[in-house]
């Protein structure tokens, strides 16, 4: 007697995932793209965003919408939180109330992502310079921390597998380009890359610390006290310089203590001007400020002061 063997059933074939990539393998979708490695700059968008410490709130109902390469201006008077707000758009200050994405991470859940991709270029009291060292070995430095530790693993892996002439090479391109981005030019110093930082001017300082920021090729950078103790014709250098890097597709955020007119090359300029009673408002519904007294002095070394350990919890 013949045994007649059951005929297998015809294997159904699964449908395609819309969500899925048809080169990726079956059963696994797509990866979405890290914004944060995403080439350009940063958009920053922040709605009824505040922050509270220990004597209360530092700032309340911040609303900033500023698009890629644009330039955002904190203004405000002494003790208004503009340095804590600074920290807090770049992920590195928690947020209390209110809800803000920057390059579309949401900064609430997302705070170590954004720090990946925003970069502070000049915040005293949070990345000081060290004042015996040389700017060339600032430079070095940055270079190989930012090959060490700034590089995702997989572009960290292909430098790994280039010869050592082809880091170099690259290791000098990247900072070629940044000094030439922040306009410093090394042979007008009076020692070169040979002279420390004590005796630079500020706004030599300041560039410094821009170029240090790009190395990183970061898609945001902040800036504090950009018009602190500089002329007018200095200031103008100063906002010009940031015009130049949001020009390039960089988002600059800056504290300033009097926000400019405009800025050269019909670059985006957004101004928020922070208050402790009122939050934030545009330029155009704030009044005028007053000068500064020694309270606003003692107010500001305080904030100061609830900044650098807010940041270090972050």
């Amino acid at each position: 007697m013949t045994r007649h063997q059951p005929e297998p059933e015809p294997q159904r074939q699964p449908e395609p995932d819309a969500g899925r990539d048809p080169a990726a393998p079956a059963g696994r979708a797509a990866p979405t793209p890290d914004p944060a490695e995403l080439p350009g700059g940063a958009a920053v968008e922040a709605e009824g965003i505040g922050l509270k410490g220990p004597r209360g709130w530092v700032f309340r109902e911040v609303t900033v919408e500023a698009a890629p390469g644009s330039v955002v201006a904190l203004t405000g008077a002494s003790g208004t939180g503009r340095t804590c707000l600074l920290l807090a758009l770049t992920g590195r200050m928690k947020l209390t109330e209110g809800e803000a994405r920057v390059g579309g991470l949401r900064l609430r859940k997302q705070a170590a992502a954004i720090r990946r991709t925003a970069a502070l270029a000049h915040v005293p009291g949070v990345d000081n310079l060290e004042p015996s060292l040389t700017v060339g070995e600032h430079l070095r430095e940055r270079v190989l921390l930012q090959r060490r530790y700034g590089t995702a693993p997989l572009a960290a892996l292909k430098a790994a597998l280039r010869s050592p002439r082809q880091r170099r090479a690259d290791a000098r391109r990247v900072h070629d380009e940044a000094l030439a981005a922040a306009g410093l030019d090394l042979a007008t110093l009076p020692k070169g890359p040979r002279t420390a930082v004590r005796d630079l001017e500020r706004l030599e300082r300041l560039r410094l610390c821009v170029a240090l920021a790009l190395i990183g090729r970061p898609r945001l950078i902040a800036v504090d006290d950009v018009d602190l103790k500089l002329s007018a014709p200095l200031r103008e250098e100063a906002w010009a310089l940031l015009a130049s890097v949001a020009a390039s597709g960089v988002t600059v955020l800056a504290v300033c203590g009097e926000a400019p007119a405009g800025l050269p090359g019909d670059v985006p300029l957004m101004v928020v001007v922070t208050d402790r009673a009122t939050g934030a408002r545009t330029a155009e519904d704030a009044p005028a400020e007053p000068a500064p007294t020694a309270d606003d002095t003692d107010e500001t070394e305080k904030e100061t002061a609830d900044a650098l350990a807010e940041t270090g919890r972050a």
